[in-house]
């Protein structure tokens, strides 16, 4: 699939719903993981075809992978998004749960939480 086409892109977007419906994502949780403004937002929402910046193909790639690894991990929902939201002590977490990480604004902040998760699939972590 080619990303950068505004076709595919509304595509991306579309899936990127059903991933917060699942996940129960705010409509600022929406916005800070895709690290995009609510103009933005509401114009995707309005258009058939969507063009993604770089960026934000990047951070829907690996919120994917994200997705991906906690369906194999837990793949009853609830508690997928459980785990997001639960305070973590594993040293990526300090404490704190993946949603904040990965919600702190930074592309290697969603990075890092995807490629915990997949250390944990192949048992390093």
């Amino acid at each position: 699939m080619n990303w950068a086409d505004p076709e595919a892109g509304a595509v991306a977007w579309r899936t990127f719903e059903r991933l917060a419906e699942a996940w129960h994502l705010t409509l600022p949780e929406k916005l800070s993981l895709l690290c995009v403004t609510r103009a933005t937002w509401y114009q995707w929402q309005q258009e058939s075809a969507v063009k993604l910046d770089e960026a934000v193909r990047e951070r829907l790639s690996y919120l994917f992978g994200i997705y991906a690894a906690l369906q194999i991990h837990l793949p009853v929902p609830e508690r997928a998004h459980e785990w997001l939201r639960k305070p973590n002590r594993a040293p990526l977490f300090s404490g704190s749960s993946a949603m904040a990480r990965m919600r702190a604004g930074d592309m290697d902040d969603l990075k890092q939480v995807r490629a915990y998760l997949d250390a944990q699939l192949i048992g390093k972590a």
